[in-house]
């Protein structure tokens, strides 16, 4: 896929053909459309909703940061210089010109922009399924702002036209809570005319836009209507934890009774190309390589060696897991414990990684078979990023009825302990904790349970915990990321304080 930036105008679709996921499709010769040669079919549209889509695969990179931010993560990688902008968000030594965040801007506004386009041809063609495609493209729309506005707190709002060269050197940041007013607007519109369930696997579903709705409320303090709209997930009945969490981050596990959302990746494409920005060509998941383990070798090990070695748990995280918590090993790969207790399997692991913890992701392993048979196996792993689970949903519940107007305990306590009956196998852990001592037992199960997913650093700013939990945190700065330079050179936009 070509690349533009937040004043980029043309716009570049793949066409969908799938049995299985949505993003299972044979890619074709980039080419430029305009409106007088397009929308003519209602095919036209499913295309152009694909290409709303797609961006999505690139943002590989948000769940490490949400990771290597906090307290959950090393940076890792083969030395301090392997992957800059990834090394300084860990450290906390951040600047305008970071190469990472600059795409996380690029990639939204790329969703953003095409979203967008699809908006303003509403008019064009009638067909059956419209309203439905409209509102898949207005939970994308919100996803991306909801990014935007994590990463980012004030960031330019428009919705209504793609943006043209002269549109972006007017572009001004809309406060904050204006881009969660149209967040929120979005997903309202979204949840309005979505299905309960697709036919493809990857679209977004009512679910879907609830989940996020609920997960935005959180983000704004609106407890009370968080718990209103993640009850009504909970209450459908539709989903149900996994007995394994270990099983949920494997291929047979994907899109399975937990998954509320998932970025689709595919191994069927060995298209791919090195020199395009966050080797977007590819339709795999660069994050799994990223987490990879260097050189690890062995007789039937199921882990692919070859690895880049980043976002390594750190053992202040292993060690907030008890003895017979299950999701240890879910979210934890410790390589010499494995090469241990696997004695027949010869595994040999010579190249350790920069900040070496000894530990590795363990829910986005490259595992073996998981990637494709030919080209480069490094840009084709077919692992999904699971954005928005059932277990989510229940610790989000249990938060929003703690910190609710009249908070409501029970339910909380409810909530709370079915993640952890999960977790440990019995009713024995369950949780008796009232009012802030029951709200700090639900911010720590969020870590457990949510371990290596990329939650961690936005669930302490927004909790107001980071500078007591994260080195290097400053308070009135490190909140937020600063705009990229590129940004305020074109567009003229303010910069965030400290940066």
């Amino acid at each position: 896929m070509k690349r533009i930036k937040i004043l980029g105008i043309a716009f570049v679709f793949f066409l969908a053909v799938s049995c299985n996921k949505f993003v299972d499709y044979n890619a074709q010769q980039d080419y430029i459309v305009t409106t007088a040669d397009y929308f003519k079919t209602a095919s036209d549209y499913q295309s152009l909703l694909v290409g709303c889509y797609t961006p999505l695969q690139w943002m590989w990179n948000v769940p490490m940061i949400g990771d290597i931010a906090s307290d959950n993560a090393m940076c890792g990688g083969e030395s301090a210089t392997d992957d800059v902008g990834l090394q300084q968000i860990h450290n906390f030594q951040i600047v305008p010109n970071n190469s990472v965040l600059a795409e996380i801007w690029t990639d939204c506004y790329e969703g953003i922009n095409r979203v967008n386009y699809l908006y303003q041809n509403n008019g064009v063609l009638n067909f059956t399924g419209k309203d439905e495609l409209y509102g898949e493209s207005y939970f994308l729309r919100s996803y991306y702002y909801f990014e935007l506005v994590k990463h980012f707190g004030d960031v330019p709002l428009f919705t209504d036209h793609k943006l043209t060269v002269s549109d972006s050197k007017q572009m001004k940041r809309s406060p904050k809570a204006s881009v969660y007013k149209q967040i929120e607007l979005d997903l309202s519109n979204a949840i309005a005319t979505l299905p309960k369930i697709q036919t493809y696997k990857g679209r977004a579903t009512l679910y879907s836009a609830e989940a996020l709705l609920g997960k935005v409320y959180l983000y704004e303090n609106k407890f009370d209507s968080a718990a209103a709209v993640l009850e009504r997930i909970i209450n459908s009945s539709a989903f149900t934890l996994t007995p394994n969490l270990a099983d949920v981050f494997l291929k047979t596990g994907e899109n399975g009774s937990e998954s509320l959302f998932e970025v689709q990746y595919t191994n069927l494409d060995n298209q791919h190309d090195y020199g395009t920005v966050n080797f977007q060509r590819s339709q795999g998941n660069m994050m799994v390589q990223y987490c990879g383990i260097r050189k690890i070798a062995g007789t039937g090990i199921p882990f692919a060696g070859g690895g880049y070695s980043f976002d390594l748990p750190t053992k202040e995280l292993e060690n907030q897991f008890s003895a017979t918590d299950t999701r240890k090993n879910a979210a934890i790969l410790d390589v010499a414990a494995y090469a241990a207790a696997n004695p027949s399997l010869g595994i040999s692991y010579t190249d350790a990684p920069y900040q070496n913890t000894g530990l590795y992701n363990q829910k986005y392993q490259p595992r073996i078979g998981e990637t494709s048979s030919a080209g480069v196996t490094q840009l084709n792993y077919l692992n999904n990023y699971r954005v928005i689970r059932y277990a989510d949903i229940l610790l989000m519940a249990a938060e929003a009825n703690n910190r609710a107007t009249t908070p409501n305990d029970t339910k909380a306590q409810t909530y709370l302990n079915m993640v952890r009956q999960r977790a440990y196998g019995d009713s024995s852990h369950a949780t008796t904790a009232t009012g802030t001592s029951l709200t700090h037992a639900i911010w720590n199960e969020r870590r457990l349970e949510l371990a290596m997913e990329g939650d961690r650093f936005f669930d302490l700013v927004r909790t107001g915990q980071a500078a007591s939990k994260i080195s290097g945190f400053v308070v009135g700065r490190n909140e937020v990321f600063p705009i990229p330079q590129q940004e305020i050179d074109i567009s003229g936009l303010t910069q965030n304080p400290g940066y």
